[in-house]
């Protein structure tokens, strides 16, 4: 199958045109029809082919009205009835025009094939409605995933273990004055009940002076 790559370089286009085949150069004879055929038809461009009628629209033969007599495919141009040119021999020979610069004004549609090919034109395309496209919905939360214990290597329990120490000084200075304000209160408080203490035994001490008293006083 040949290649339907655009080409740019106009050295390629040509060669692409002269060595073009059968089917394609068949394709590059198409001339537009005339705006009774299309309306009527309902295609707009169609291969010229022996037995049609054309009229020419530019060119030094602009006007001219007549029947194809001769398709020439490897030159690209087409022959019409009538219009000739004299030789300085005397003999009279067709022009040759290319297929671009004429109208269509009738088909010849004794090819079956050429019936089937504007049937198949004429048939109205199926537009393929694109299907609109509906909100995705919210997916449903999956449940959880159970976390799997973490293995810890050596290596980050003794990092660990660092940074514990590290931390650990910095809480000890923090309650380091809290435990000594609680001691000063502590020793303040002790002479108060030393001397509670003082106080009550001289009294104790007393009583039984007076007991002994009263017994030699008997």
């Amino acid at each position: 199958m040949q290649d339907t790559k655009r080409v740019k370089n106009p050295g390629k286009q040509r060669k692409r045109l002269f060595n073009a085949p059968a089917h394609i150069r068949h394709k590059l004879m198409s001339a537009p029809l005339s705006h009774e055929l299309t309306a009527s038809r309902g295609v707009k461009t169609l291969p010229v082919r022996k037995g049609d009628t054309i009229l020419i629209k530019r060119g030094d033969n602009k006007g001219f009205e007549g029947k194809v007599s001769r398709v020439d495919l490897k030159a690209f141009r087409i022959y019409v009835e009538g219009l000739t040119r004299e030789k300085v021999d005397g003999t009279n020979i067709f022009l040759p025009i290319h297929p671009s610069k004429v109208e269509i004004r009738n088909l010849n549609l004794d090819d079956k094939w050429r019936k089937n090919i504007l049937e198949r034109k004429q048939a109205p395309t199926k537009k393929v409605e694109k299907p609109i496209a509906k909100p995705a919905k919210k997916a449903a939360k999956a449940p959880a995933k159970e976390e799997k214990p973490v293995k810890v290597t050596p290596v980050e329990e003794e990092a660990a273990s660092e940074v514990a120490e590290e931390q650990a000084p910095k809480t000890t200075t923090t309650e380091a004055p809290a435990k000594k304000a609680a001691t000063k209160k502590a020793t303040k408080k002790a002479p108060a009940a030393k001397k509670t203490e003082e106080e009550e035994s001289p009294k104790s001490r007393a009583k039984p002076e007076t007991s002994e008293k009263t017994d030699g006083g008997q």
